[in-house]
């Protein structure tokens, strides 16, 4: 059989791990800002860069480690520097250079992995995290663990969100988000509901009450990545234990048909294309919607763009007599073949320690994974935030398995034609499950 995507990578990985790798260089995608302070500014590439050899910080020289990460707003760079400025103040033998992957992140990180010209330490969102685990390119973390380092003081679901099936951690996450319910005060008060509801049941008759003049109860999603707590909040299953898709039994649909039902039958539920905003906080934010599920990123969006909105946030209405929600998060992971992998765990170790994640979620861009330090910043009896951090506990973090952007879009293109009431609920879902696993067999 001819083996391609997937395990084209696999092999190339492999053998990129035994091969020596050259020297790495900064390709045009990429852009450094290690330049902000006098620490991490100024020099050459040297020659204690991820890819080349080099002394260890137990000697006088200084070691140079390389950080890749995706772009962010001026704001959240500020922060990162921050951070990174205040490690090496701390560790002055090491220099951490910042390399932004500006465009097509994990396929730039996947061709300097096979190339030997990944980062030391680098960026990986959950979503990504079970395909890369396979492909043995990430250092375990479990041997570098101190009891200072305090694991228990993260929140599970984050925490094994990067946890391999052979027990080891190959990240710790350094910020997250959960969904929670935004809801529209005034919108409440003019049709005499006292409170955000706290059921699925409720959710939907204060949606009907809501709807009126043109404006929608709901705002929805209608994507896996919103819709997966759906999926398992009847028992259902998004993948299956040899990661095929399986969102298409009885269980995953009795979820699914309420978000469908909603929309269809009562018509209180709209997407953002129906009403012409861009994503789900902007008709929130335009009053085209009462009620949406959003999270941490949308409070500052609001806060600029829409500052006499009076809205509040409360956590995701339980279904089916469960406490649900999606939790997104990204973890600090070590390449395999850094040589400084002593190094490299100083930076993670401090980055997603109590120290490094104050500084960095401590203007609420970002929300801390670590419960000590949202309550440290008050974020867990924020008036906006408290809900997204009580979510933590029991999220379900966004990631589908190893094969998961073949699940994701077949999911997608067949769950929105149902959304429209293009065909029903279970063909769409029959038709995905099938197509996906054609994909998934002919890669193996």
């Amino acid at each position: 059989m001819k083996r391609k995507g997937f395990t084209f990578l696999a092999v190339m990985l492999a053998l990129m791990l035994i091969i020596a790798g050259c020297g790495a260089k900064s390709d045009n995608n990429s852009s450094s800002s290690s330049g902000n302070t006098s620490s991490s500014s100024g020099g050459s590439s040297s020659s204690s860069s991820s890819s080349s050899g080099g002394s260890n910080s137990s000697g006088s020289e200084q070691v140079e480690i390389t950080l890749n990460g995706w772009g962010a707003s001026p704001e959240e760079e500020e922060l990162l520097q921050q951070t990174l400025d205040e490690f090496m103040k701390k560790y002055p033998n090491i220099k951490v250079k910042y390399e932004v992957i500006s465009e097509q992140y994990m396929d730039v990180i996947k061709t300097r992995l096979i190339g030997g010209q990944a980062g030391d330490v680098f960026y990986l969102d959950s979503s990504e995290a079970e395909a890369l685990f396979a492909q043995n390119v990430l250092e375990p973390l479990n041997g570098y663990i101190t009891d200072e380092f305090d694991i228990g003081d993260i929140e599970e679901p984050l925490l094994n969100a990067f946890k391999g099936e052979d027990g080891n951690y190959y990240g710790f996450p350094k910020d997250s988000s959960t969904l929670v319910l935004f809801y529209n005060k005034k919108h409440f008060e003019e049709a005499g509901l006292s409170g955000p509801p706290t059921t699925w049941e409720e959710l939907r008759e204060y949606s009907k009450i809501l709807t009126k003049d043109g404006r929608y109860g709901l705002g929805v999603a209608p994507e896996l990545a919103r819709q997966m707590f759906m999926i398992e909040a009847y028992g259902g299953k998004v993948v299956d234990e040899d990661g095929k898709a399986a969102f298409a039994t009885p269980e995953a649909l009795q979820g699914l048909q309420l978000v469908i039902d909603q929309h269809l039958i009562d018509k209180t539920s709209v997407q953002p294309t129906e009403v012409g905003s861009g994503w789900g906080g902007e008709m929130f934010g335009q009053e085209k919607v009462s009620m949406v599920l959003e999270g941490n990123w949308a409070i500052p969006y609001l806060n600029n763009t829409f500052p006499d909105l009076e809205y509040g946030t409360a956590e995701v209405p339980t279904v089916n007599g469960k406490k649900v929600t999606m939790a997104y998060t990204v973890a600090y992971v070590m390449n395999k073949q850094s040589k400084h992998k002593e190094e490299a765990w100083k930076l993670i170790e401090f980055l997603t320690g109590k120290e490094g994640m104050k500084i960095w979620t401590s203007k609420g861009l970002a929300l801390p994974t670590r419960k000590s330090v949202a309550a440290e910043l008050g974020y867990d009896k924020d008036e906006y935030r408290a809900a997204i951090v009580a979510g933590s506990s029991y999220a379900i973090p966004w990631q589908v398995g190893k094969y998961g952007p073949i699940i994701m879009n077949n999911f997608n293109n067949q769950f929105i034609s149902a959304f429209l009431g293009e065909q029903t609920l279970e063909n769409a879902m029959k038709a995905a499950v099938e197509t996906a696993n054609k994909e998934i067999e002919a890669m193996q």
